[in-house]
């Protein structure tokens, strides 16, 4: 049987590009875990990683124009923001070759032997090691920075793991590129090329979460593939961490005061979020709850004029054109709901931006209008008119899981005590908690800062896990806690020994 030819196909005009290769056989899948599964020794040295990753970053930005070029040709992002998410993507790679550098990610804890205590305590010296071989289904929306060089691959190979790609197939020509760049540098830093490969298709990336020298997965897309890996997963002989972001309806509750003090200021900024990537960031707000009444008809003015203004643009594909126009039709066809600005098709290969209006009473139980509260991939949001704050309150219990939750408060709720509302809108931050990864206040979730203490996750079915994609910490998903208990010094992990040779931070309990 003939190979499968894997396409790159411009989204401006829907046609195709360059045969960028073929999908990848189950023999190929075979071959390329195998080869990444020898090199794991290699990557034990932290030196060497750490070279390695600042390597990587060094060829992506050498080759910058050529990436951001073919990105640009396969997805429609745009130079300005494709130059942005290669910064992002190459910053990644330097910061977790300094957390490499560090060490804390070890998290070394050593507990003296203590014969006095009840009952005895023996020595324990505690840290961790890499899992092992691990698999990344690259993102659509992101063909850099949630992809081939992204954030799971640098984070894996930071944490000692060899890498095997699963390439988007919107970005295939990039993801080869990326792929070969990152193979270049492996060997420039003097690790085997297979410390990363590049495969792709559909059947291979089901045959990569099922080979059993694969050791976990990293996922980001959408709920219904996200979920079957994640099922494939669990249910090998072996069951693997399927660390996998799905989906997010990305709440927004705007109170009437808020509303009353800054309506055309929100207004404005919420059709920024919306709009910004074509409304194709998985943080898009995709559900705002806005008080009815004059200070919410303000906001809803202003969004309609912000929205009214923006220019019609290209989807990654036109799969997601089709469902995008189709996911509004649907939703605006249900009783009830209104469009102030109607979004859909702009023209043969684009989509215009747009709102929707619903009364919070249709969301008040089980029925049609529940599929509002599904995500719709592209420039859409929708508006919930709520009557008072029992009725937002109710509403707000029947969400799903998400990566964002965002409150826009008025200056007296954040800075004043109980009297001033303070104690309302402490509350509105508790409730949020409970079905976010992050908490937003008084601005917008679009753009995930890359930073220690970003968390980029969620509860179900924002995410499959509660660690985060983003951020120091992501590290954490590709290794294992190990505890040596009274073991000889001369056997023990270097990392481990007394005299401390590699000056690694840990934390000693005991004399």
């Amino acid at each position: 049987m003939a190979a499968t030819p894997v396409w790159s196909v411009d989204p401006r005009t829907g046609k195709q590009r360059e045969q960028v290769g073929h999908e990848a056989t189950a023999r190929e899948v075979d071959e390329a875990v195998r080869a990444a599964h020898a090199t794991r020794g290699a990557l034990a040295d932290r030196t060497v990683r750490a070279a390695f990753l600042r390597a990587a970053a060094e060829l992506l930005d050498g080759a910058a124009a050529e990436v951001v070029g073919t990105a640009d040709a396969e997805t429609a992002l745009g130079a300005p923001r494709l130059t942005g998410e290669l910064g992002r993507t190459t910053g990644q790679l330097r910061a977790f070759a300094d957390a490499v550098d560090e060490g804390a990610y070890l998290d070394i804890l050593i507990d003296r032997a203590d014969a006095s205590l009840t009952p005895p305590r023996p020595e324990l010296r505690r840290y961790k090691v890499p899992l092992g071989v691990v698999a990344v289904y690259a993102a659509s929306n992101f063909p850099l920075a949630f992809s081939v060089p992204g954030g799971d691959t640098a984070s894996a190979l930071a944490a000692g793991c060899p890498v095997v790609v699963k390439a988007h197939p919107d970005h295939p020509a990039t993801s080869a590129l990326c792929g070969a760049l990152l193979r270049r540098a492996a060997v420039a830093a003097g690790l085997p090329a297979d410390v990363v490969a590049v495969v792709h298709g559909f059947d291979a990336g089901v045959e990569l979460v099922r080979h059993p020298l694969v050791s976990a997965a990293g996922f980001t897309g959408s709920i219904r593939g996200g979920r079957a890996l994640f099922d494939a997963a669990a249910a090998r002989p072996v069951p693997i961490p399927f660390h996998g972001e799905l989906g997010s309806l990305n709440p927004v509750v705007v109170t009437p005061a808020a509303a009353a003090e800054r309506a055309e200021e929100i207004g404005g900024g919420l059709a920024g979020s919306v709009t910004l990537g074509v409304g194709q960031f998985c943080v898009k707000p995709g559900l705002v709850l806005v008080p009815a009444g004059a200070d919410g008809d303000r906001l809803t003015e202003a969004l309609a004029k912000a929205l009214g203004e923006t220019g019609p643009g290209v989807l990654l594909d036109h799969r997601m054109r089709d469902a995008f126009i189709a996911g509004v039709r649907e939703r605006a066809a249900l009783p009830g709901v209104e469009a102030p600005v109607t979004p859909g098709p702009g023209g043969e290969h684009t989509v215009t931006a747009g709102f929707l209006t619903v009364p919070a009473s249709r969301l008040a139980g089980p029925g049609p209008h529940e599929l509002l509260l599904e995500e719709c991939f592209g420039p859409v949001t929708v508006l919930v008119r709520y009557e008072d704050q029992g009725e937002a309150k109710a509403l707000l219990d029947r969400l799903p899981g998400n990566l964002t939750a965002t409150l826009h408060l008025s200056t007296a709720e954040t800075e004043g005590g109980a009297a001033e509302g303070g104690a309302g809108a402490a509350e509105l931050v508790e409730r949020v908690t409970a079905l976010a990864g992050r908490v937003v206040v008084n601005g917008w979730p679009t753009g995930v800062a890359v930073a220690p203490a970003q968390h980029h996750g969620g509860p179900y079915p924002a995410a499959t896990s509660h660690s985060t994609s983003v951020g120091g910490t992501a590290i954490e998903r590709w290794l294992r806690p190990v505890a040596y208990q009274s073991v000889p010094d001369a056997l023990l992990p270097a990392e481990l020994r007394e005299a401390n040779p590699l000056g690694l931070p840990r934390r000693v309990t005991g004399g």
